[in-house]
C-alpha cells in the first residue's frame, strides 16, 4: 500500500512488466490491469501460434493477475482488446468467451491498431471492481 491509499500487484504467475509500470494497481475499490501481451512467464518469450493460442496465454496472465488481487474474470467490468488485424475479431472473441461467465460479461472495446509491442497480435487490458 502507498501512502496515496494505491496498492500495487505483482503475480509470478503473470510476466513481469517489461517497462516501467505494474501490472495492477487496486484503487478506490478497482484493480486496473495494464495491457498484457501473449508472453510465456516461465520464459518470457512470445507463445507460438495464431490468434486463438495469443488469445488464451493473455487472458491466462490477465487471470493470473486477477486471482493474486483476489478476483476473478466475473468482477472484471470493462475490457480493452487492441488486435493487430481485425480480420481476427472471431477468432480473438470465440476464446474470449470461453473466459468469461455469460451471466455478467463486461462492457469492452475492441480496436485495430498498427503495432503491438514485440509484434504480438493482440494486447489486453481491463478494470475490475473489487468493493468498496
Amino acid at each position: 500500500m502507498t501512502s496515496k491509499g494505491i496498492s500495487v500487484i505483482t503475480s509470478k504467475k503473470a510476466p513481469a512488466a517489461i517497462g516501467p509500470y505494474s501490472q495492477a494497481i487496486i484503487a478506490g475499490g478497482f484493480l486496473f490491469v495494464s495491457g498484457q501481451i501473449p508472453l510465456n512467464p516461465s520464459s518470457a518469450t512470445i507463445i507460438s501460434g495464431g490468434i486463438k493460442e495469443q488469445t488464451s496465454q493473455v487472458l491466462q496472465n490477465i487471470h493470473a493477475i486477477l486471482e493474486q488481487a483476489g478476483a476473478g474474470f466475473d468482477k472484471v467490468v470493462k475490457v480493452e482488446v487492441f488486435l493487430k488485424n481485425m480480420n481476427d475479431f472471431t477468432a480473438m472473441n470465440e476464446i474470449y468467451a470461453s473466459f468469461f461467465p455469460q451471466d455478467a460479461v463486461p462492457a469492452r472495446q475492441a480496436v485495430e491498431v498498427s503495432r503491438l509491442p514485440r509484434d504480438v497480435l493482440i494486447e489486453i487490458s481491463c478494470i475490475a471492481y473489487l468493493g468498496s
